[in-house]
């Protein structure tokens, strides 16, 4: 099975080389590594430029946000599996890939999804907020729960069916695309319960109050446009699973 791994970029010089060997360290081989970056004025591009006999496809050029930029690489993606990895994120160990195909293989899943390390932005060893996702039952969309995006790992033919991330959204496409492909449609999931990619903390959607304001009303949005209706509680606990995660 061939993943695609899309890392979108946008001055990143002081993050992305973490970024980029981390996937080009991975005992999996049979990668095809995607970068979009977003016309960077930094040395993003001299860094991405050095590794060009390594990375399958890059491209430089203005977009119209990250979930443009992601758009971007899925359509260019030719992988039987598509993944995110973000320019601050990297992966926590060299065997990341080969265990999620693994787990592809073992359940004949449609996505697989894993934890997650929130870590200190200069020092990446000092974790600073753990995300365990769980084992998925269908419903728990209602009551708050989503997975770590970075740890999404969805088959290629899921895009072309149900479609990439809606661009109507800021902070939230990520997240209604998961709502989408997975509470909606019920596509097939499987949890690796392992901790396979460390953030750097931060984050469109938490930097302020008035941006989580904004990421809630887009959380309501997200279930609108596909027809879905939340609990009272479902946007409320969402928040609140995140609050929870800092004293695990």
């Amino acid at each position: 099975m061939k993943v695609s791994i899309i890392t979108i970029t946008y001055n990143s010089e002081s993050t992305l080389i973490d970024t980029i060997d981390s996937v080009l360290n991975q005992t999996y081989k049979d990668i095809e590594y995607i970068v979009i970056d977003g016309k960077s004025t930094d040395s993003t591009v001299s860094i991405i430029h050095s590794y060009k006999d390594k990375i399958s496809k890059f491209i430089s050029e203005k977009d119209n946000g990250l979930y443009d930029a992601l758009n971007k690489g899925i359509a260019m993606a030719t992988g039987d599996i598509v993944g995110v990895l973000h320019s601050d994120d990297f992966y926590t160990n060299h065997q990341v890939i080969e265990k999620v195909v693994q787990t592809f293989k073992l359940n004949q899943a449609d996505a697989v999804y894993a934890n997650l390390f929130y870590v200190d932005k200069t020092n990446v060893n000092k974790i600073i907020r753990k995300w365990t996702s769980g084992k998925y039952k269908h419903g728990m969309f209602v009551n708050g729960w989503m997975p770590p995006h970075p740890t999404f790992f969805v088959r290629r033919h899921c895009y072309e069916k149900y479609g990439s991330f809606n661009l109507d959204l800021v902070s939230a496409a990520d997240y209604e695309l998961m709502l989408r492909f997975v509470h909606k449609h019920q596509i097939k999931l499987a949890y690796l319960p392992e901790f396979i990619i460390k953030m750097r903390a931060g984050g469109l959607s938490n930097a302020s109050l008035s941006n989580r304001i904004r990421a809630n009303k887009e959380d309501r949005k997200a279930w609108l446009m596909n027809g879905l209706k939340p609990k009272f509680h479902t946007l409320y606990l969402k928040p609140l699973r995140k609050i929870i995660q800092l004293f695990k």
